[in-house]
């Protein structure tokens, strides 16, 4: 899926840019271009940077099922 328009940078790039280090929205934009161009996806950047490195609470629960 498409992330920056501007620049044709996809979900799955962004989320290498970040396995390889990348930390912020700049960093990523700095690797990628992605998010330096109009600036609408850089939502969306942050999102994904936060759904990787931040440990969420629901990694704790238990299974179901």
């Amino acid at each position: 899926m498409y992330v920056c328009m501007c620049f044709a940078v996809c979900d799955r790039t962004i989320r290498s840019c970040i396995a390889r280090g990348a930390r912020t929205v700049e960093e990523v934009g700095e690797v990628t271009e992605a998010g330096t161009g109009c600036g609408g996806c850089q939502g969306h950047i942050d999102t994904l940077l936060t759904a990787t490195l931040a440990p969420s609470v629901l990694d704790d629960l238990p299974a179901t099922g």
